[in-house]
């Protein structure tokens, strides 16, 4: 009796493994460091953090154009708790809810003139490209960008051009990273 019942539930965890197919990897996540890249030229550089089952974004570097001190940057039109905070270091994209690799039900930022908007992500299947869109209502008024993953240590890099990993990126316009 015990013999069947071991060939009997052997030959059940067999049909089950090949019904349900090999274990999956863990699908990739948001958190991390991205780059968003504008006319070919890096724009911003954002941390996305998770708390508690949510996801948020923070501006952690900035581009200054020749003139521009990234230090001066306001959020003078915000009207909620983010008014005239840093730009640099400011928590951009808020409430952001994990559906696989989608991101949904939360808001983003535009500091320059205080606007928030509701937004979406949705991540790669290799985890590298992260599709950030902000809208107006329904999903189809708005604006997507595509941001590039950085390595995880882009940030702690020495001085030199600005860019990640071995060209080095500037500390100039750089919050730290959240704890």
């Amino acid at each position: 009796m015990v013999r069947m019942c071991s060939k009997a539930m052997t030959a059940a965890l067999l049909a089950c493994s090949l019904v349900t197919g090999p274990a999956r990897a863990a699908e990739p996540t948001a958190v991390g460091l991205w780059e968003k890249v504008d006319d070919g030229k890096p724009e911003g550089w954002f941390r996305i953090i998770e708390k508690g089952g949510v996801y948020e974004g923070q501006l952690v570097k900035g581009f200054p154009k020749p003139g521009e001190d990234p230090s001066k940057w306001r959020c003078t039109k915000c009207e909620d708790d983010r008014k005239d905070a840093p730009v640099i270091g400011i928590t951009l994209i808020r409430g952001m809810q994990r559906q696989g690799l989608a991101y949904e039900n939360g808001t983003i930022l535009d500091p320059r003139d205080g606007s928030v908007y509701k937004a979406r992500m949705e991540l790669s299947a290799d985890g590298q490209q992260l599709s950030v869109r902000g809208y107006l209502g329904i999903s189809l008024l708005g604006r997507t960008d595509v941001w590039k993953r950085l390595p995880d240590n882009a940030m702690d890099e020495p001085k030199a051009t600005g860019r990640p990993a071995s060209k080095g990126p500037s500390k100039t316009g750089t919050a730290p990273a959240p704890k």
